[in-house]
């Protein structure tokens, strides 16, 4: 048996799922999993399900819960419980500790702690692995807004957070500093006013080769700490602060492998070598190269990278940096992003690289002890347009749309005034249409500038990657994960870190990182959206419009409403008949429909099966294998079903 809460309520029998019944009973189990084998009298169990509004019949309707659990527990039991047990002082669960999630969380957090205590990074990320990896969703699902459950699903929460900030420590250590920041980001979303999350975040950030970023988020915390608590941030951030002013990284505790482990050895803005070959970008690449010869002649150039989130426009600008290393350019960086610019973290904060590899912050050869400090006293267009035509420069932005609005606004005075000089512009940007940076891009629009629009991979970049890999014997696999992540360069390296045999089919699981993204998208829509979406992940992924608006009671008008915010949110997809001109279906992602069905509590998915199937018996055209799917699936509610079919007469009546 395997007893998860670290999610919707799940007891596991040879790994299938067992049906616990309807919500109250499945609340019920929870309360005595919190308990951890100690007895609950029977006065407390219908407290804890009521409160105080308990009906009549509670104690025998708790009763009649046990005997059905006990059912289900031990299906094959003769004689006395076992499991479920009942005693003088009420009843008990017993389960044993490596049969709970919780326990083997808890425990392999703990193994973790250890080993990095030990510095043994391997065995460190493999047991925070093992740990986050159990969890599924919220803490004690639908029993954590029950009175009893408050402190326990409050505890669990704050242990994982600090199991994903031992995480963020284990990735900086082990170099792995892109994956740390996405953490830390995820992180200070959570627990917006948790400092430990915040300053891993800064960590994360100055390792990367983000130091403006860094400064940008602790500002950002300093100001949240100040209007919501009236405090300041504690000695330990602010020399955490100071360390990325000093580019002091003993300070910050990073590795040698960071970017910024070493400031002598300047390796900061040009990118180390790529973990991952660069597929699937062979024209873009040509064209930064092409643009970086031409600017050395003497003339500004302009490249906007657009593309949506996971696309690889981070990762395009790394390579564009490798690229102008290696043709003697000197790198300026900014960063965009949320959050307020204070005095010292304005955008155009950039840090320097010559070619020759001597990191220099600007204004360093002034006789200044700290040089970002001379650059944030000048007006900042002055200060970078001095800063980038000392030398043959490329300044890459990344995020322009998700910055300040005064760093499209300055960089638009840049364009206006700069024109004969080597140097090269690469702006990326999410949405070009956004408002705030839409003058800018029109500015520099009349610049001859480079669009580089990137696309999704297509199954060929996908074989190229595998082949990369060593995994040359993959067409079919290629195909597969080019379905599964829609050829999205950030999901595709995620599904490709897990085992072979859980990228996709029978086995195949969402990468947490994925899950995260996807969880946060679906957490944006509104609840009408959700739900559509959630009946689509039961119905197969497909939206079928009319079984839908059936089964939730909704107008087709307000349903298509849904269908096109979901459309917006990239949650559904559009599939064209290639046989029939303007025609075709609505599709739920291969990873948003699993993440949607692993949130769902095994009775929930039954209920919607049933309802689904409900719908389909009775309409003409059903396809006979979609209906006998729903039935299959519906577990014991497909007798009711049946039953309708068997008696129309009845449905009708009671309709």
């Amino acid at each position: 048996m395997w007893y998860s809460t670290l999610g919707p309520l799940e007891v596991l029998r040879d790994g299938h799922a067992i049906d616990l019944g309807p919500r109250q009973r499945r609340v019920l189990l929870t309360r005595l999993l919190v308990e951890d084998g100690r007895p609950v009298s029977l006065t407390e169990l219908c407290r804890s399900l009521w409160h105080e509004e308990q009906p009549a019949a509670a104690v025998a309707s708790v009763r009649a819960h046990i005997s059905r659990l006990r059912a289900a527990l031990e299906p094959d039991r003769r004689g006395s419980a076992s499991v479920l047990i009942s005693s003088a002082f009420g009843y008990s669960l017993k389960a044993p500790c490596q049969t709970r999630d919780t326990v083997v969380f808890e425990r392999s957090l703990d193994r973790a702690r250890e080993a990095l205590g030990l510095r043994d990074l391997a065995l460190a990320r493999q047991e925070i692995d093992t740990a986050l990896g159990l969890w599924r969703g919220d803490a004690l699902g639908e029993a954590a807004e029950y009175s009893f459950a408050l402190r326990e699903a409050s505890r669990l929460k704050a242990a994982h957070q600090e199991a994903r900030e031992l995480q963020t420590t284990i990735l900086l250590q082990q170099g792995e500093v892109e994956h740390a920041v996405r953490v830390a980001e995820h992180l200070t979303v959570t627990a917006p006013l948790r400092e430990v999350s915040w300053a891993l975040l800064v960590r994360a950030l100055y390792g990367a080769g983000r130091p403006v970023e860094a400064l940008r988020q602790y500002e950002r915390f300093r100001g949240m700490l100040a209007q919501e608590l009236g405090l300041d941030p504690s000695p330990v951030l602010r020399k955490l602060h100071t360390a990325v002013l000093r580019h002091d990284t003993a300070a910050l505790g990073l590795p040698r492998s960071s970017r910024y482990a070493n400031p002598s050895a300047a390796p900061s803005a040009t990118a180390p070598p790529p973990r991952a070959p660069l597929v699937g970008r062979k024209e873009e690449v040509a064209g930064l190269l092409d643009m970086l010869k031409a600017a050395a002649g003497g003339r500004v150039h302009w490249a906007v990278v657009c593309g949506d989130p996971g696309t690889g426009k981070t990762r395009l600008l790394e390579e564009a940096t490798a690229l102008a290393d290696r043709a003697g350019f000197a790198v300026v960086r900014a960063g965009g992003g949320p959050g307020p610019y204070g005095d010292r973290t304005t955008a155009l904060h950039c840090l320097s690289t010559s070619a020759s590899g001597a990191a220099r912050a600007p204004g360093a050869d002034d006789g200044t002890r700290d040089g970002s400090e001379k650059v944030l006293g000048d007006d900042p267009v002055t200060a970078l347009v001095r800063e980038v035509t000392r030398t043959p420069t490329l300044c890459v932005v990344d995020d322009l749309d998700r910055a300040d609005p005064h760093v499209p606004e300055r960089l638009s005075r840049v364009a206006a005034v700069l024109r004969n000089a080597p140097v090269v512009f690469v702006c990326a940007v999410r949405d070009p249409a956004a408002p705030t940076v839409g003058a800018m891009l029109a500015e520099v629009a009349r610049l001859n500038t480079a669009w580089l629009q990137l696309k999704p991979f297509t199954v060929a970049d996908v074989e190229e990657l595998l082949a990369d890999r060593g995994e040359r014997d993959s067409a079919a696999d290629a195909e597969d994960l080019h379905r599964r992540s829609r050829g999205n360069p950030f999901a595709l390296g995620e599904l490709l870190k897990l085992p072979r045999e859980q990228r996709s089919g029978p086995k195949a699981r969402v990468p947490a990182t994925v899950g995260a993204v996807v969880r946060a998208q679906l957490n944006e829509v509104a609840p009408p959206v959700r739900t559509l979406l959630s009946h689509a992940a039961v119905d197969g992924g497909v939206v079928d419009i009319a079984v839908l608006a059936s089964i939730g009671q909704t107008e087709h008008a307000r349903l298509l409403e849904s269908v096109d915010e979901a459309v917006t949110a990239q949650l559904l997809l559009w599939q064209e008949d290639p046989d029939i001109p303007a025609s075709g279906r609505y599709l739920l992602p291969e990873l948003v429909r699993d993440v949607l069905l692993d949130s769902m509590s095994v009775p929930s998915r039954q209920l919607l099966h049933a309802a689904l199937a409900r719908e389909l018996a009775g309409r003409e055209g059903t396809d006979p294998e979609r209906l006998a799917g729903h039935l299959r699936a519906a577990g014991p509610l497909a007798r009711s079903v049946e039953a309708g079919r068997s008696h129309p007469s009845r449905r009708t009546a009671s309709s």
